[in-house]
Formats: structure tokens, sequence, C-alpha cells
């Protein structure tokens, strides 16, 4: 048996969980907080990456 993809899948939803909290945390305006959240939800593993590499201020 293979359990790599669900550690992958534990690791995904971790980095997800700590993006989200930083979103919500940041001096964002509502709305930009709202299409970050919706695209880390929707798309998980690219939407953190987009986030990670240019959402951050």
């Amino acid at each position: 048996m293979v359990y790599g993809g669900g550690l992958i899948g534990l690791i995904v939803l971790i980095l997800d969980i700590i993006a989200i909290v930083e979103v919500l945390q940041s001096g964002r305006a509502v709305g930009e907080k709202l299409l970050w959240i919706l695209l880390i939800l929707l798309l998980p593993l690219v939407g953190v990456l987009i986030y990670f590499l240019i959402g951050r201020k």
C-alpha cells in the first residue's frame, strides 16, 4: 500500500490553513481577503502556491 497521497494531502491542508490564517490577519480589504480565500479553497495546491509566491505583502 502507498500512503504518500495521504501525507501529501495533509501537507497541502496544513499549508492551506496557514495561508488562510495569514490572509485573515492581513490588512487587506475585505474583498481582497475573500478573493484570496476563494482561490485557496477552490484550487488548494495552486492557490496556496500563488499566494505564497506573489500574494504575500
